[in-house]
Parts: structure tokens; C-alpha cells; sequence
């Protein structure tokens, strides 16, 4: 057993993020892992749909493992980081056969922004969604990490998202048009299986069109943001949140 499994039954391929015990946390190889199968998806002409899921029922992915932080020492290691993961998003989201996030439970921080990345998400009752990081790493993210949620959100909801710390529930999450649909806890195989009979059946041509242009007018004029990835990163609010988060302790911010 992986961290990530991938699998394919007929037109197909699923992602299975799988460290439950974790609530699905993202390791530097799992990223590196799911790189590799959107390439996959690429590659085979037998592959009709891109699916993307948690193992455990209890998340999608909570985000990126916090322990990789511990060794972080300045700036220029988060402005590092945000490259390497606007690498595999933009991977993701330059997939050219649909692609699904199906969202059972938590689905934050790093993992809500792999579900903006995919084409269509679907999501079960209990399911949440947020980036909760002003009251917990003190972190920020990426300006094409910003993008993606606005592009899906709005920046009204992913400012009150972002600044309160929120999450949104998931009937929240698809009335503001990121869930295409909700479904009864339980129900989301039943779902996953209607939706992606249906893309199998469509013409791969229309879908990969429609999704290449959405996403070339996201990505146009995207400005750079480095700045503030290497302020905030390199900051003492940053190392006292993930030692705090890691401790489990409260922590006090400074704005240093």
C-alpha cells in the first residue's frame, strides 16, 4: 500500500490519496506522484476521465503534511515551495481529459486547491471546504493558488473565507458554484459513476477545448507574487504557527 494509488478500471483513472490516519496530508512525494499520473491520463488514449479522491471517508486532503515545514529556515525555502506546488496544480489542471475531485469529509488548505484545479467536483453532505491558515500556520499561498480560488469563489467569498478562517459547508460550496453537486453521505460512489459515464460518452475534443480555454483565460495577466510568498513565509509568525501546530499549542501572533 502508497500514500497515493492509482488505478485504472476502463476509461477511468482514479487517484486515490490514501493516508487516512493523516486525514490525507500531502507529502513532497505524493505531490510528485500525482504529477506523474496526470501525465498518465495524457499518455493513454484509453483514459476518458481523471478522478481524484481521500481514502477513510474523512477527508479529500487536508492540505500539505505541516512536518515538511519544520524545515523550512527562510523566504526563499516558501517561495520554493509555492513553485513546486503551482508546478503539479498547474499539472492538474492542464490534464486534457475531464478531470473530478470527489470530496468526502475535509477538504482544505493544499487539497481545497488541487479540487479547484480539477474540472468538476462533487462533494457529500458533511464535506468542507477552506484554507483556515490565518489562525493556524500563518502561512499564505501562491498568487496562482489565489487565482484558482477566485476564479472559482469569487474574491468576496475567498476574501471572507481567507480572513475569517471559514470553512464552507458543502451546501455552501455549491451555491457558490465550486460543487456541481451534493450528495447524501454514503451516495458518492453512485454519483462518481453517473457523472463519469456521462464524460466517457461526450466528445473529448468539445471538453478538452473547454477546459484548455477556461484555463488559459485564468493564467492570462497572473501576476507575480513571490514578494509576498517570502515575506510571509519567512516570517515569525510563520515558524511559531508550525511549531505551535505541530505542539498543538495556541500560538500569539505578532505581525514579524
Amino acid at each position: 500500500m502508497s500514500d497515493i494509488e492509482v488505478t485504472q478500471d476502463g476509461a477511468v483513472l482514479t487517484v486515490l490519496f490514501n493516508r487516512p490516519e493523516a486525514r490525507n496530508a500531502m507529502t513532497f512525494a505524493m505531490y510528485d506522484r500525482l504529477e506523474e499520473a496526470c501525465a498518465q491520463a495524457d499518455a493513454d488514449e484509453s483514459v476518458r476521465v481523471l478522478v481524484l479522491r481521500g481514502a477513510g471517508g474523512q477527508a479529500f486532503v487536508a492540505g500539505t503534511d505541516i512536518a515538511q515545514f519544520l524545515d523550512f529556515t527562510s523566504g526563499e525555502d516558501g517561495v520554493a515551495y509555492e513553485a513546486r506546488i503551482e508546478r503539479v496544480v498547474n499539472r492538474l489542471e492542464d490534464v486534457t481529459v475531464p478531470t473530478v475531485a470527489a470530496v468526502e469529509g475535509v477538504c482544505v488548505g493544499g487539497g481545497l486547491v488541487l479540487a479547484a484545479a480539477c474540472k468538476l467536483r462533487v462533494a457529500t453532505e458533511s464535506s468542507r471546504f477552506g484554507v483556515p491558515i490565518a489562525r493556524t500556520l500563518g502561512n499564505c499561498l501562491s498568487m496562482n493558488s489565489y487565482s484558482l480560488l477566485i476564479h472559482h469563489l469569487g474574491p468576496g467569498r475567498t476574501l471572507d473565507m481567507l480572513l475569517r478562517a471559514t470553512t464552507l459547508s458543502a451546501d455552501d460550496a455549491h451555491a457558490g458554484g465550486f460543487v456541481y453537486e451534493v450528495v447524501p453521505d454514503g451516495g458518492l460512489d453512485g454519483a462518481l459513476a453517473s457523472l463519469v459515464e456521462t464524460l466517457s460518452s461526450h466528445a473529448p475534443l468539445s471538453m478538452k477545448a473547454a477546459g484548455q480555454a477556461l484555463t488559459r483565460l485564468r493564467r492570462a495577466h497572473l501576476p507575480d507574487g513571490d514578494d509576498l510568498v517570502r515575506e510571509v513565509f519567512g516570517s515569525e509568525d510563520f515558524r511559531a504557527g508550525v511549531s505551535a501546530f505541530v505542539k498543538r499549542e495556541r500560538v500569539r501572533w505578532t505581525g514579524r
